[in-house]
């Protein structure tokens, strides 16, 4: 399909693939699903486009997806994609289980439990999720793990069983770097998020021009692909995938920290559902050798997003402004007393230590004594200005 549309598109071909594969696996629906540690993981995918705000074109991305999907389903697309994510309650009603009126009557059921939330500022929800009040955060959390949402804080609780909620929202560099620093979204919430870079891929002055008979062969294979995936049950891994899962499985590092750390800390369930995704676009009830290889590659170009977007970013406020006002201070570095003037001295010495001790472990900073005939100054520098500077004073010896 991706290589179908791209001719016609000056979407990233990225950015297709992935908003591709979280529309298709939330239209299959909850029922196919790859089983890990008792937990079900069905075809359901969060993902985040990262690029710049019109020119990465990654609203194109979707409405080319959306062409193929309304030929291949239409109630579904024109129906099951909404937007306008504003609250928890909000999420629930779109697939709610119903209330029961005082006459014992079932009312305001939701059938068709698919729902893709598709949300062109992810900042935005960042932002209604951390709210104080907001319980966002919370029932996408729940959508994402099991499907079962509810709301108890109130005198008519809201309920959904079984509903199968993918979402596709879209960011600039920026501002995920500056949303997802400021909040604590990173804990246990953006992990649950494939995070894709997408930028123009060409200039197409005169558009695209996919032919609608093109769009309906793409839709028509879309559909079989469908109709062979939702009645299936539990997928399995083959021997030889089996063998490769292992292998990938077994190289993920416990290690990673800082925000990219934090993100990917969910590798082996997203790298599970993708893979999930790929089989049943291959009509295929066992997980193969390539659809492993193809889950790995899609994730690893998110890890790949993420070091990019947040670099050495450790996701502590105070560690990260640090690290920023070293870096500017050059080979000069930064005494105790210049620290502290970082943040108006409204940072208690212990925090500060902390912070400072936080860098050190990552091979950021640098931390030296030195004398100057009176009392000892300890001066710390960013690792890069640190080098500089042991190498300038090597060459004036």
């Amino acid at each position: 399909m991706v290589a179908v549309l791209d001719p016609h598109t000056e979407a990233d071909q990225a950015a297709v693939l992935i908003s591709f594969l979280t529309a298709f696996g939330c239209a299959v629906s909850a029922g196919p699903h790859a089983l890990a540690d008792a937990s079900e993981h069905p075809a359901r995918l969060f993902a985040v486009l990262v690029g710049a705000t019109s020119r990465g074109r990654k609203g194109t991305a979707m409405a080319n997806v959306r062409r193929v999907l309304a030929a291949a389903d239409p109630v579904f697309t024109s129906e099951r994609i909404l937007g306008g994510l504003a609250s928890g309650e909000g999420l629930i009603a779109a697939v709610t289980d119903g209330t029961v009126d005082k006459d014992s009557n079932l009312v305001g059921a939701v059938e068709d439990k698919r729902c893709l939330v598709y949300e062109p500022e992810y900042v935005r929800v960042l932002k209604v999720c951390g709210r104080d009040s907001s319980t966002l955060s919370a029932i996408l959390r729940d959508a994402w793990d099991r499907g079962d949402l509810r709301v108890m804080t109130r005198k008519d609780p809201l309920r959904a069983t079984g509903a199968h909620v993918g979402m596709l929202a879209h960011v600039t560099a920026d501002e995920l770097r500056r949303s997802l620093l400021e909040s604590d979204a990173a804990n246990g919430f953006g992990n649950r998020f494939v995070f894709v870079a997408a930028r123009r891929s060409k200039r197409l002055p005169a558009g695209g021009n996919l032919d609608d008979s093109e769009v309906h062969l793409l839709g028509k294979k879309v559909a079989a692909a469908l109709t062979a995936a939702r009645p299936l049950g539990i997928l399995r891994r083959s021997a030889a995938a089996a063998a490769l899962w292992e292998e990938i499985y077994n190289a993920i590092s416990d290690e990673a920290d800082g925000m990219v750390g934090a993100l990917t800390a969910r590798a082996e369930a997203q790298m599970l559902r993708l893979s999930v995704v790929y089989a049943l676009l291959d009509g295929s009830r066992t997980i193969e050798v390539p659809h492993i290889r193809a889950a790995s590659a899609m994730w690893n170009y998110s890890a790949a997003t993420l070091a990019y977007v947040f670099g050495d970013a450790l996701g502590d406020e105070v560690a990260d402004r640090l690290l920023g006002a070293l870096r500017q201070a050059g080979e000069e570095g930064l005494d105790r007393q210049a620290q502290r003037d970082v943040f108006g001295r409204h940072v208690p010495a212990a925090r500060l230590a902390l912070a400072r001790e936080a860098l050190e472990r990552k091979g950021l900073v640098v931390t030296t004594t030195e004398e100057t005939g009176g009392r000892p100054r300890t001066v710390t520098r960013s690792a890069r200005s640190a080098v500089s500077a042991g190498s300038a004073g090597r060459a004036g010896r």
